[in-house]
C-alpha cells in the first residue's frame, strides 16, 4: 500500500468521497495544516477527542476533509480556498499563523478555529483574546515567543559554547520578531550567533552543512511549523554532527532531540477540537475567548545527553517535566 494511501485511511472518514458524506447530511469539518500528516497523527487523535467530548463523533454526526501543506506555506491559501468552496460548517486552521491568515482572507462568514504560535491579537486574527469579535477564535501556543528561554537553557546546558547556532525559516510570519529575541538573548550572554536560513529541502541541507562550517558548539531550531514536518531529519543531523540543539516540542525529545521547551502541542489541539465541537452546536467564534496554554514543558533526552558527553545540571534536572531514559 502506498503511503498517501495509508494516510488516507489513517484520516478514517476523511478517506469517504465527499459525494458519499453529502448524501448523509452530517457537517464537515474542513482541516488545513501547515504541517504534514506523517508528524501529525497524535495530533489529529487529540482534536477528535475534543470533538467526542462535545458529542461529535467521526462518521456519525461529522466528517473532517483534509488539506496539508507540509510546511509549504504557499499552498495555504489555495488549501482554504478549496475547503470554503466545500462550503464547510466549521474551518480548523492550525499549524501556524500563515494557516490562520489564509483562512481568514477566505472567508469571513465560516467559523474559523485556528491554531497559532503567536500573538493573534498583533497579527489582526482577532480583536481580543477575550472577546475575539468576527468568524475567527481558536488557540495560541505562543512558542514563538519563546526563543530568549531557549537560548538560555541551551547556553546553561552548555555554557562553553562560543558560536551559538540558529535554525531560522525566511518564510515563516514570526521570524523577524523571532531573530530580534535570538540576538538580544545572545548579545546579553556574549556570544556569537549564526543564523542559518531554510525555506525548503535544499536549503535545509545546506544549512545544517553551513552550521559545521562555522564551527557552532550547540544550536536551536526556531519555532517554525516547516522545521516540525522535518523533524527527524534535523534530529539525524544533530546527532551525526554530534550537536546539542534545543527545539519547541516534546516530540522533538521523544525522537532523539536533547532537549525542548514548549507548550504541550497535543492539549492545545485538543482545545481546537473542543471549540470547533461547540460551534458545530451553535457557539459563536466571536463568544469564544482565545485558549493560551497555561504551562511549558521543559523535556530532556538523557540518552542523547550521555551520548554527546553531556552532564546535565542537577537545576536544570530538577526543574526537567520528563527525563527520558
Amino acid at each position: 500500500m502506498k503511503r498517501r494511501e495509508f494516510i488516507g485511511l489513517l484520516g478514517g472518514v476523511a478517506a469517504w468521497p465527499l459525494a458519499a458524506r453529502a448524501q448523509q447530511a452530517i457537517p464537515v469539518i474542513g482541516f488545513m495544516s501547515a504541517r504534514a500528516p506523517e508528524t501529525d497523527m497524535h495530533l489529529i487523535a487529540a482534536f477528535r477527542e475534543g470533538l467526542r467530548e462535545q458529542g461529535f463523533v467521526e462518521g456519525k454526526n461529522f466528517a473532517i476533509e483534509f488539506r496539508w501543506a507540509r510546511g509549504d506555506y504557499e499552498r495555504l491559501p489555495a488549501l482554504a480556498a478549496e475547503l470554503v468552496a466545500l462550503r464547510v460548517a466549521v474551518l480548523a486552521a492550525v499549524g501556524g499563523d500563515s494557516s490562520a491568515a489564509a483562512a481568514k482572507q477566505a472567508t469571513s462568514t465560516i467559523p474559523v478555529v485556528f491554531g497559532v504560535g503567536g500573538d493573534p491579537t498583533k497579527s489582526g486574527l482577532v480583536d481580543s483574546f477575550s472577546h475575539p469579535g468576527g468568524n475567527l477564535t481558536g488557540y495560541t501556543l505562543l512558542t514563538s515567543q519563546m526563543e530568549t528561554k531557549r537560548v538560555g537553557l541551551l547556553h546553561e546546558l552548555v555554557p562553553g559554547v562560543g558560536v551559538f547556532g540558529a535554525l531560522v525559516n525566511p518564510n515563516f510570519e514570526r521570524t523577524s520578531r523571532q531573530l530580534e529575541q535570538i540576538e538580544e538573548a545572545t548579545r546579553k550572554l556574549g556570544l556569537q550567533v549564526y543564523f542559518a536560513n531554510a525555506r525548503d529541502d535544499v536549503e535545509l541541507d545546506e544549512a545544517c552543512a553551513s552550521l559545521v562550517r562555522h564551527r557552532v558548539g550547540a544550536f536551536m531550531v526556531s519555532a517554525d511549523p516547516y522545521f516540525d514536518t522535518r523533524r527527524d531529519k534535523i534530529v539525524t543531523f544533530a546527532a551525526q554532527a554530534r550537536l546539542p540543539a534545543i527545539y519547541q516540542f516534546r516530540e522533538f525529545a521523544l525522537a532523539g532531540g536533547l532537549i525542548s521547551y514548549g507548550p504541550n502541542i497535543t492539549e492545545m489541539y485538543k482545545h481546537g477540537g473542543a471549540y470547533a465541537g461547540r460551534i458545530l452546536r451553535g457557539a459563536k467564534p466571536a463568544d469564544l475567548p482565545v485558549v493560551q496554554p497555561t504551562k511549558f514543558l521543559l523535556v530532556i533526552n538523557q540518552k542523547t545527553a550521555t551520548t554527546l558527553n553531556l552532564a546535565i545540571p542537577n537545576s536544570m534536572q530538577l526543574l526537567a517535566d520528563e527525563v527520558i531514559e
